[in-house]
């Protein structure tokens, strides 16, 4: 301590010190400058922003996230209506995904244009379309369903009922828990459903 005090008696040796000590240094860890949020947390976040399905959050941000990589990791803000055309033109002619699945997708980077990247998303989007299934599936009639409800035991036969009587996708009745059945619940159901989009 007295060797500090000895350098900094002499004008010339404490000068050094005196330029470190000038040197402007943040007082707290919020001085900091925030680095800026990543792309598919901004996507994340418009999704949820609009009261989207946990399911429908996933599904946008896993085709979002299969759609800069078949742009060897692009930035979308650098592409327009002629790579979402190749993109979706791959996923039908190679990757031969069903109608459905190339509306979903499109879906997707569409709410990502819109709503996160701010952009004017007026393209004529002029891809290869998916075929169309021909099957027809089986639909129960309401005797044969409640056939099948009656041979179900335990909570499978309570999970197959709300499935059948509340038409919520069996990953919202697996969330369900027993305080969530008073008057809100009802009006939880119709946010739930309102909130649905095609993309889910």
């Amino acid at each position: 301590m007295g060797r500090i005090f000895s350098i900094l008696s002499d004008a010339s040796a404490a000068q050094p010190f005196l330029c470190l000590m000038s040197i402007p240094f943040p007082l707290f860890p919020t001085q900091m400058v925030e680095q800026p949020q990543k792309l598919l947390d901004q996507l994340r976040n418009a999704i949820r922003l609009k009261h989207y399905s946990y399911r429908t959050e996933q599904t946008y941000v896993h085709w979002v996230y299969r759609f800069i990589l078949f742009h060897q990791k692009r930035h979308p803000k650098d592409m327009g209506a002629s790579e979402i055309e190749a993109f979706l033109t791959d996923l039908a002619v190679q990757k031969q995904v069903a109608a459905p699945t190339q509306n979903q997708v499109l879906s997707a980077l569409l709410f990502l244009y819109r709503h996160v990247l701010h952009q004017d998303t007026g393209l004529n989007i002029d891809a290869v379309r998916a075929k169309k299934s021909r099957y027809l599936p089986t639909v129960l009639t309401h005797e044969e369903a409640i056939a099948i409800l009656e041979h179900m035991y335990g909570e499978y036969q309570l999970i197959a009922k709300l499935l059948y009587g509340s038409g919520l996708r069996i990953s919202e009745v697996l969330r369900l828990r027993v305080q969530f059945c008073n008057s809100a619940f009802t009006e939880s159901l119709r946010h739930s459903h309102r909130s649905r989009t095609v993309g889910s």
